[in-house]
């Protein structure tokens, strides 16, 4: 019941806050649904399977494939592995997997070799640590065919030695362009 026109504009202009308000709440849902949305989406694309596991070529042979950070990494106690993530946008698309290998206080390779690949393991590198046999390489065997290792991991029951193996993936490089 309007009885004169200042209370008609009056009540018009307050149906057009409410419907505002109103319009504001619907823009705000959307928004943080359309959020949620694409950081689901792209928090699904940047996580990766993690296939590590075990490539077994004769009863003292074989190797590791192992994901940076994943459970059987921590199992196999490479952590300390030099490894270096390609899509860090600082790095352009450059990074570094790893080779890890335990030897024992004599120098004999105690254990299945390691490598650390964030991406499709090396052709060259795998057939390498498929020719090493377990209780009968050195470390010097290994030195003569992967060079002198860049880190390397004193423990109790021997050491573990790292190299690092430099990668460039394309795809990661933005080249500073925008």
């Amino acid at each position: 019941m309007i009885r004169t026109i200042d209370q008609f504009a009056k009540a018009l202009r307050r149906a057009r806050r409410r419907i505002h308000a109103a319009d504001l709440r619907a823009l705000a849902r959307s928004f943080v649904a359309l959020a949620s949305l694409t950081i689901a989406t792209f928090a699904s694309a940047a996580s990766w399977d993690d296939y590590s596991h075990y490539v077994s070529l004769g009863p003292r042979s074989g190797y590791y494939i192992v994901r940076p950070g994943s459970p059987l990494s921590h199992q196999l106690g490479v952590e300390d592995a030099p490894t270096s993530d390609t899509a860090d946008p600082f790095r352009h698309g450059y990074g570094a997997d790893a080779l890890g290998f335990h030897f024992n206080n004599a120098g004999i390779l105690s254990a299945p070799p390691a490598y650390i690949v964030q991406a499709k393991p090396n052709e060259f590198y795998t057939s390498r640590l498929g020719s090493l046999i377990r209780g009968r390489t050195t470390s010097r065997d290994v030195e003569a065919i992967f060079g002198r290792p860049q880190n390397i991991e004193r423990r109790a029951d021997g050491v573990v030695a790292y190299y690092a193996i430099l990668v460039y993936n394309p795809f990661e490089d933005l080249g500073g362009r925008r």
